[in-house]
């Protein structure tokens, strides 16, 4: 059983100022983790004080043009304006108070700043999303019109209440719940507004929080816990998203990470170390014969030698080859978690975990939308590699050469995309003595 993950809505949520009390309550469970990424990013931080002060404007616009035409103050003296956010946005420099102006004057100024910083705030998404259908959440169109401005506001306070926690973004309001719920339910709204559909549910879903438990138990429990990858047998970009849907708080008790790897599998395990926190041993398996792995032979002397030799009680182990069971049912001694996929497990082994009580579950249940810093990095060297040959390709088939090579499951609109932000802005960049390069940036 899967559930619809929050991670994009809560970082909607952060972005367009809903007050940090309610964001706990109603993502802190789910993304742990988000809410201090979020507080170290000063864009994010930016967008959001700037949001708030749009939306405060919005809702007390009377009562602030009144307090700055007779009362000669500002909005800084203004109980409804957040003071501290004011002082920060205008540390980091920024003018936010302007002298003599309107209420009207404010709502353009707001408008033009949160238009000059909401590109900044791009990285905070994955790639497989449309940005630009982000990116028009947080502005008004032609808002240097004075009618348009005025149309987004009376139609904000009119359905104020169909507004995600009563605060403004820029959508065509409709009875909908809480559209930032659910990343899920999110993506489907965001999409149909925009005339299109996303319906890759794997970005969106993961295990329910029984499977995380069963895991963070088995951890606990554990004396010292090693995590043991088949890589012939389990997918590199699988397990990061596991990892990344796990509360790194909990999974930061795995004493190591260990890499069997064959010369056959994807550049993608050479990467993993680059973005988990748990030390990483990558073992590469040398072949006697190109046609015979000793992967499985080196995983069952591996595990024995940490077991007794290392004094690791616990093991964490990726495959999904049921040769593991003679291994598995040869050391009652030891505790084994089995993680496995569906496309590769036969009931054979799940039959046996399940008889002997240990736990399974399965690297496809866990959420797969949240993984772009890894795939990223091995296309980019997939690229890099083409680079001296690069005039010999149509951009948009070398998009799908690189995916195919570095083993990532896309569909075509998370390739184009990848196409249209890192192929098609290719550069050609010369030196000061005369010598050519491509600009990957």
């Amino acid at each position: 059983m899967r559930t619809d993950t929050k991670t994009i809505v809560a970082t909607i949520a952060y972005l367009i100022g809903v007050r940090k009390n309610q964001w706990v309550l109603s993502y802190m469970e789910d993304c742990p983790d988000l809410l201090s990424e979020l507080e170290q990013s000063q864009d994010a931080k930016t967008l959001r004080y700037l949001c708030k002060l749009r939306t405060m404007l919005m809702r007390h616009f009377t009562k602030t043009d009144n307090f700055l035409r007779y009362d000669l103050t500002n909005i800084d003296r203004i109980e409804w304006f957040d003071t501290e956010n004011i002082r920060q946005l205008e540390r980091w420099g920024f003018q936010i108070i302007l002298a003599n102006k309107r209420a009207s004057d404010y709502s353009l100024h707001f408008n033009q700043l949160i238009s000059a910083n909401v590109e900044k705030c791009r990285p905070l998404f994955p790639d497989w999303i449309a940005w630009e259908y982000i990116k028009d959440l947080f502005l008004i169109p032609k808002y240097t019109k004075g009618e348009n401005q005025k149309y987004e506001f009376e139609k904000y306070m009119e359905h104020i209440d169909w507004y995600p926690y009563q605060m403004y973004l820029h959508w065509k309001p409709k009875d909908l719940g809480n559209i930032l719920y659910t990343d899920g339910k999110f993506l489907e709204m965001l999409y149909e507004m925009n005339g299109d559909y996303f319906g890759d549910s794997s970005k969106y879903k993961g295990v329910v929080n029984d499977v995380k438990d069963n895991i963070y138990d088995f951890i606990e429990k554990s004396y010292k816990t090693v995590l043991v990858v088949d890589c012939e047998n389990s997918d590199v970009y699988k397990l990061y998203g596991a990892l990344k849907s796990l509360n790194q708080t909990e999974i930061q008790k795995i004493h190591k990470i260990i890499l069997y790897d064959d010369t056959h599998t994807t550049n993608g395990w050479d990467y993993l170390d680059k973005f988990v926190s748990i030390p990483v041993e990558h073992i590469e398996v040398e072949r006697v014969t190109d046609r015979k792995s000793l992967v499985d032979i080196r995983v069952t002397a591996g595990i024995c030698r940490e077991f007794y030799r290392d004094d690791v009680s616990s093991f964490i182990l990726l495959s999904s080859d049921s040769d593991y069971w003679g291994l598995i049912s040869s050391l009652p001694e030891a505790d084994f978690l089995v993680m496995i996929e569906y496309a590769k497990c036969g009931n054979a082994i799940k039959d046996a975990l399940e008889e002997h009580g240990i736990f399974y579950c399965s690297l496809d249940d866990f959420c797969s939308g949240y993984i772009d810093e890894l795939k990223r990095a091995v296309l980019i060297n997939e690229l890099r590699n083409c680079l001296p040959h690069i005039l010999e390709y149509n951009g948009k088939e070398l998009a799908h050469t690189l995916f195919e090579q570095a083993r990532i499951e896309a569909d075509e609109k998370e390739i184009m995309n990848f196409y249209e932000k890192y192929i098609k802005t290719l550069k050609l960049k010369v030196d000061a003595d005369g010598n050519f390069s491509v600009d990957l940036s």
